[in-house]
């Protein structure tokens, strides 16, 4: 059994827990009765190179990444340096993670959020939109082609973006088959944990151009932020090197000056 088969099983004991003292009637209320939603998809798709800089405990591979983790101010932080949005990460079991987290950290900035767990199951879609979710992820790894173009569909239902993540060709095949409008390239093989930043310099070019092109994962210093902006990348997705920092939010700031990407309150300030 790989890592990735681990957390599922585990994702799937804890939302039938969920289900049991939530039933799926009271959490699709919650969800309808949810108006207010930030765009995610423009948020990272705008001129240049956008950050989506993300909110973990922990992770399977680097075990606690951050003792105290207090996520309303990182999400301050990381408004504050640039970030065009935000990840948080929810699962529990092997992220330390929570919808609290992603609930606090969303009340705290402006910038959308994107719910980041391992989503196999309508009731979790309900469920992020209920918690403020502006986008989730969906990992094509996890999800059979029906259950995928399933989801998909149901996050454009209910006006919330779906970041579908690819690691293989065949993945990316089988997103932009199942209708993904948002691909994210994860550098990470959740299979083994090893990974590698060729995979989004290999796979760039099959992302076409009406999608929303995101790489995930590995990203660790500046020129590696710029050189996926020249292959063509929207967004990057950045994690585990900020956790780890002592000032995320300062790190990120950084890398962004490093990197000549400009942040949203650059941008706003060079237009007035």
């Amino acid at each position: 059994m790989t890592v990735l088969d681990e957390i599922i099983n585990a994702r799937r004991r804890r939302f039938e827990e969920a289900r049991k003292s939530s039933p799926l009637s009271e959490v699709e209320e919650a969800a309808a009765r949810r108006h207010e939603r930030r765009d995610f998809a423009t948020a990272i798709s705008g001129k240049g190179l956008s950050v989506i800089a993300e909110l973990k405990q922990a992770s399977p591979s680097q075990g606690v990444l951050r003792q105290d983790y207090r996520p309303r101010e990182l999400a301050q932080g990381y408004e504050a340096a640039g970030a065009a949005a935000l990840s948080v990460l929810t699962e529990e079991d092997y992220f330390r993670g929570s919808l609290t987290d992603l609930i606090d950290a969303r009340d705290a900035v402006s910038v959308p959020v994107l719910r980041k767990d391992f989503i196999l199951d309508d009731y979790q879609v309900y469920e992020s939109v209920a918690a403020g979710a502006d986008a989730l992820l969906l990992i094509v790894a996890a999800l059979p082609d029906k259950e995928l173009r399933g989801l998909i569909g149901l996050c454009e239902r209910l006006r919330v973006q779906a970041l579908v993540e690819v690691h293989t060709g065949k993945e990316m095949d089988r997103a932009l088959d199942a209708g993904a409008r948002t691909v994210g390239i994860n550098n990470r093989n959740l299979k083994t944990m090893e990974v590698s930043l060729e995979t989004s310099f290999r796979l760039r070019d099959r992302i076409p151009s009406r999608c929303i092109a995101v790489s995930e994962s590995g990203i660790q210093t500046a020129a590696e932020v710029r050189s996926l902006g020249e292959v063509g990348f929207h967004a990057v997705l950045i994690g585990e090197h900020l956790m780890a920092a002592p000032d995320p939010g300062k790190e990120l700031a950084e890398m962004l000056r490093g990197a000549e990407v400009r942040s949203q309150e650059s941008e706003v300030k060079s237009q007035n």
